[in-house]
């Protein structure tokens, strides 16, 4: 396999964690009596530009169908984050009514209402087709479809250059990443703004964040690759920030190298210092992970098969993508985990992929009163501690696998 963005034959791994279905690809009911579709998951890393990339079996289009499960909008500490996103931008760059914001991936409108309410013209590119029509019903126009520079083109010549452009959590989820951040340079007003948030492959490795790793994710990024891809494509990067979300993100702002202006921070050269001092830039860096991955897995099945040695219930909380990861490499079945209780409706009444775990509303918990509840999201767990707080009544605990089993 050739690198993503630079060529570069791929020879170093990251991690192989055997094979697993799609991560967002819920099955109902129906789709028990069927064939599921499993794809190898292995990770390697590039020692030419150092994008760390998931090898190539399945496309986009199979991944982000009309039946994606996965909304946004029903995180309250990620709708907060983007509130104060939105608030921040429209201070810092001056956005009104004269502006216009674009959103690639804007998913079911969970950032572009805040856009929305401030009066501020938007659109939002979003191609599963799910997702799209939960968005549509906030009053939030719409374009379905894969972004790059050929929708990129469309839109600038429908005159939707964009002030700022948002790409929140999907830089990582393009097949092809040349072409996608390409689409901005041609997107973009002379002056316009591009943000990018994703996991920073810094935290990922040294925290053992490997249940990040599915299908979905094509490229695992740190500020070293992005710069790199970034000025192949025209873009020049400004600014960073360091936020929480997701495990630990990187906030990067961009803009066109030919007609930018905004003054370089610090934090960009010292970011690229630390990723260097921290070894990223070497092959040492990547070599122990897949240890690390091991283990967290072994952990994590001793525990479940004590629980079910001393006749304890096991359920899961929050039907998330990396909850799958998980599962599927760790060989997980409902014989060691009941159910999943989620509250996305689009989720309930199906069956996590692979492991065919039976997904219910957060009802189920107080019906079935398991005696531990593993938290799947595990970025989340402050938010869902307090969500969950009610368990405490019959005695439960909470549980989570990584980076290390723990309870809390």
């Amino acid at each position: 396999m050739k690198c993503r963005h630079c060529g570069a034959a791929l020879d170093l791994p990251l991690v192989d964690l055997g094979s697993a279905p799609p991560s967002n690809a819920y099955l109902t009911e129906q789709a028990l009596h069927a064939p599921e579709s499993w794809f190898p998951l292995r990770v390697l890393v590039c020692e030419n530009c150092w994008l760390v990339q998931t090898e190539d079996f399945s496309r986009a289009d199979e991944l982000f169908d009309a039946d994606y499960a996965y909304f946004s909008g029903f995180s309250s500490s990620w709708l907060s984050h983007c509130e104060r996103y939105v608030n921040t931008m429209a201070a810092r760059f001056a956005l009104d009514a004269n502006s216009h914001v674009v959103e690639i991936a804007a998913n079911d409108g969970y950032l572009l209402q805040y856009v929305k309410a401030r009066q501020i013209p938007c659109t939002g590119v979003e191609p599963t087709a799910s997702t799209a029509a939960a968005a549509r019903a906030r009053g939030i126009p719409i374009v379905e479809d894969f972004f790059g520079v050929r929708l990129a083109q469309a839109l600038a010549t429908d005159g939707r250059q964009a002030d700022l452009i948002v790409a929140n959590n999907v830089l990582a989820h393009v097949p092809d990443i040349n072409d996608f951040v390409a689409g901005f340079a041609v997107l973009l007003k002379s002056h316009g703004v591009a943000t990018f948030e994703f996991p920073h492959l810094l935290r990922l490795v040294s925290e053992s964040q490997f249940d990040t790793i599915y299908h979905e994710h094509f490229s695992y990024l740190s500020l070293t690759a992005v710069g790199r891809i970034f000025a192949a494509a025209g873009l020049d990067i400004f600014d960073v920030e360091e936020h929480p979300t997701h495990g630990g993100s990187l906030r990067v702002f961009a803009q066109r190298s030919d007609t930018g202006q905004h003054p370089h921070s610090e934090r960009v050269d010292e970011l690229l210092l630390r990723e260097k001092q921290a070894g990223l830039c070497s092959t040492d860096f990547y070599r122990g992970f897949q240890i690390q991955t091991d283990r967290i897995k072994n952990d994590f099945l001793a525990f479940l098969i004590e629980a079910r040695r001393q006749e304890k219930t096991v359920a899961a909380y929050g039907a998330a993508a990396k909850g799958n990861t998980l599962m599927n490499y760790a060989g997980i079945r409902p014989d060691l985990v009941a159910f999943v209780a989620d509250r996305n409706p689009a989720k309930q009444g199906k069956y996590m992929p692979g492991s065919r775990i039976p997904i219910f509303d957060e009802e189920q918990l107080r019906v079935v009163k398991p005696d531990f509840v593993v938290v799947l999201p595990w970025n989340l767990s402050t938010e869902i501690t307090r969500q969950l707080n009610y368990t405490k009544d019959w005695g439960a605990r909470l549980v989570r696998a990584i980076p290390t089993l723990e309870y809390f």
